[in-house]
């Protein structure tokens, strides 16, 4: 497995040269999937029994929070890649020849997998509720169907990680594992949001799509869920954390290039000589400095066990929080320039606000931590 930060350089040159276009378009960056792959970098976190990477949360955190800032919506397909496969690696629940079959489609082919869990009525699973999608046993074999929405990377997918329940009079609920390019799976192009537009987050329909046994890898009673996942959970509150505030680091930097670069004809000088500037970017920087704090102050703890889910959501909160009250200060700073669709920091905008759209929202995190707090 390469040392991933000697290329770092280079790939964010690359996904940043690329990155208007495919905000435009909407299109997944196939050609940065492409470089990921080439790179070595879809299989970090597989297990090293299978050829994998098997590196730890520590080691991501900074390679999101680079990429981030040459595109964070390949990025957020390559946190999830990586997310994913440590969940796989680490379950005591995937049968053992479905396992080495993801495994080594990702280590082999840098084969991408993520979890499809949102749905039209039902919303995140995080706030509870029974899943709409179905799996039952008919003439001998497992039929999936069902639709999930927000589905990250979709078009690009080998494999979906479904969450279903069983069509049995006592409902079990999980995972069961789908072959993307499987007969009866139906991508609906619906992904049409202001920011991350990149992420080709269409919704996913199922129609009588046959499953192996092997490919029900996780199924459970409803209540066998309770306090399962925690690693999962966490991994997800800091990599999301990570990615939106690469964002932020980028918008600051375009910033600073603007504020250098122009020069008002009745300064004679550029707007970077202002010390109304000259505190907007310490105001920025005091936002990026608490964030780079609580991203290490966390990650420390983590390797030490000493970490929970909720304090891991409540820093997701709070490094989004800061990510997205820093792009907004420069917004307003420099007026119409920022707004517009010629430069980088109106993407920019659009994407880090969508850090308060990933779970756990705001209230789940804050409501959490005040419930642990008073208990």
């Amino acid at each position: 497995m390469p040392d991933f930060s000697e290329i770092l350089p280079d790939l964010v040159s690359r996904f940043s040269d690329r990155a208007a276009a495919y905000d435009l378009s909407g299109d997944i960056a196939l050609d940065n999937l492409a470089d990921l792959r080439n790179a070595g970098l879809l299989a970090l976190t597989v297990s090293p029994q299978y050829g994998g990477g098997g590196k730890m949360l520590q080691d991501i955190v900074p390679l999101i929070q680079t990429l981030a800032q040459g595109d964070p919506s390949t990025t957020l397909i390559l946190a999830m890649q990586c997310l994913h496969h440590k969940s796989i690696a680490d379950s005591r629940h995937w049968p053992e020849a479905t396992r080495k079959l993801v495994s080594d489609s990702a280590v082999q082919d840098g084969a991408l997998i993520n979890a499809l869990r949102v749905e039209p009525e039902l919303g995140t699973p995080s706030r509870g509720g029974l899943p709409a999608t179905r799996v039952h046993y008919e003439n001998g074999q497992w039929v999936l169907n069902g639709c999930k929405i927000y589905s990250t990377g979709s078009t690009a997918l080998r494999w979906g990680l479904v969450w279903a329940a069983t069509a049995e009079d006592t409902p079990r609920t999980g995972q069961v594992l789908v072959p993307m390019d499987a007969p009866g799976v139906r991508i609906e192009r619906s992904w049409n949001q202001l920011g991350m537009r990149a992420t080709g987050s269409h919704t996913v329909h199922f129609k009588n799509v046959l499953l192996p046994e092997d490919f029900l890898v996780d199924l459970r009673s409803p209540d066998a869920w309770r306090g399962e996942g925690q690693d999962v959970i966490m991994w997800h509150a800091i990599l999301i954390a990570a990615l939106y505030n690469g964002v932020a680091h980028s918008a600051r930097d375009w910033l600073i290039g603007f504020l250098h670069q122009r020069v008002p004809a009745n300064l004679g000088a550029s707007l970077s000589t202002l010390p109304r500037f000259h505190t907007l970017l310490g105001e920025i920087d005091a936002l990026l400095l608490s964030n780079r704090a609580l991203l290490a102050d966390w990650l420390t703890r983590y390797a030490k066990g000493k970490t929970n889910p909720t304090e891991a959501n409540l820093t997701k909160y709070c490094v989004s929080e800061n990510a997205i009250t820093s792009v907004q200060k420069g917004v307003a700073a420099i007026g119409n320039p920022a707004l517009s669709r010629d430069n980088a920091l109106e993407r920019h905008l659009r994407n880090v606000l969508c850090a308060r759209i990933h779970t756990p929202q705001a209230d789940t995190a804050l409501a959490a931590a005040g419930k642990t707090a008073l208990s």
